[in-house]
């Protein structure tokens, strides 16, 4: 069954789109950049921020475009200057409330708020009032909260809520006081949070960020490297965050098994790359003590022995255990391996449980 297609007209580029598409996501289509707070194509709807407003003739005000039904024949225009005024405002009105901490904050060059103020030309303050002195949640080891710098997106709430399905962190309070946080209004620590860290991966400030890798690096002093998460066979993608040859941190990045998601060991877990009890070359133990040997001589030595188990006592007689921290592709390799090669059926995995 063909989809109703409707057609309509971005600064002067005409789209086509199926019925029930937002102007937003026609707008993106179409090459047209509209900024963006609370929305994110993996989450609901929410319309909070007001960021992407957009002009069509004939409505009164001016509409927000990731909530907004593209229609057949509509006319938008996404930097007039209501648009812009609207944007502006908007952008000031948050920084009356946000600390101008830049220089010494950790999502410095990897702020929205940031961009949007350097974009639009904001650079003072022109709402003056009261501020908010919310304490810096620092006690736990894998998330620092600062609430002063929090927005009220409302992206780590449907996080939390549709991708980890935990709904920890929620809306709290009204007005001027509203915030988000745990029930009770407690720390993160105090709660049932199990610390995935997609919160972090979504908010687009400095209200949450990575403890361990935004205390070590500065966003542009760290190559990205995406690879695939160790822990467990599902193939979750994410990038290593390098910085002088080491692994200080991991981002999410948009992986075809996860998107974004990531669960507290993917995210959290990098600290044994670098530790010192790691071992870094294969021993072999000789005369009663282990001795560093090369990895030829390694494999070799374990290829001869299990060659001679099962040329004097067969196949059967050796075992394999895979491991949950290799990929579904290597544990399918060592399955083949024990079956082709070493003649067995005695195979098993660490995770069956």
């Amino acid at each position: 069954m063909a989809v109703e297609q409707v057609s309509l007209t971005i600064n002067g580029i005409s789209v086509t789109v199926p019925k029930g598409t937002t102007v937003l996501e026609a707008a993106q289509k179409a090459g047209v950049f509209i900024p963006t707070f609370c929305h994110d194509p993996e989450l609901t709807k929410f319309g909070a921020c007001r960021m992407c407003v957009v002009e069509i003739p004939g409505m009164r005000n001016l509409p927000a475009s990731c909530v907004t039904e593209a229609t057949d024949g509509m006319m938008v225009h996404t930097d007039s200057p209501a648009v812009q005024e609207a944007r502006k405002t908007i952008l000031e009105l948050m920084l009356a409330n946000h600390p101008m901490d830049c220089l010494t904050c950790g999502k410095n060059g990897d702020c929205r708020l940031q961009d949007y103020a350097y974009m639009y030309g904001v650079k003072t303050e022109p709402f003056q009032g009261e501020k908010h002195g919310y304490t810096l949640e620092n006690d736990n080891p894998f998330i620092i909260r600062d609430m002063n710098k929090c927005i009220l997106c409302g992206k780590c709430v449907r996080a939390c809520a549709e991708i980890q399905g935990k709904s920890i962190v929620d809306f709290a309070y009204r007005g001027f006081d509203a915030k988000i946080t745990p029930a009770m209004d407690v720390p993160l620590s105090a709660s049932e949070c199990v610390f995935c860290g997609n919160c972090v991966a979504v908010c687009p400030v400095g209200a949450l960020q990575e403890k361990g890798l935004r205390s070590v690096a500065r966003t542009w002093e760290v190559q990205k490297v995406k690879t695939t998460c160790p822990y467990c066979g599902t193939g979750c993608s994410f990038e290593l965050n390098v910085k002088d040859n080491k692994v200080v941190g991991v981002t999410s990045c948009d992986g075809d098994v996860n998107g974004r998601a990531l669960c507290v060991k993917g995210r959290f877990g990098y600290g044994f790359i670098h530790h010192p009890d790691r071992l870094t070359t294969p021993l072999i133990k000789k005369d009663g003590v282990f001795v560093e040997a090369s990895w030829d001589e390694a494999i070799g030595l374990v290829a001869e022995k299990l060659g001679q188990i099962k040329e004097q006592h067969g196949g059967d007689a050796l075992a394999v255990l895979s491991s949950a921290r290799c990929t579904n592709e290597e544990n399918y390799l060592l399955q083949k391996f024990t079956r082709a090669v070493l003649g067995t059926n005695n195979i098993d995995h660490c995770a069956r449980l």
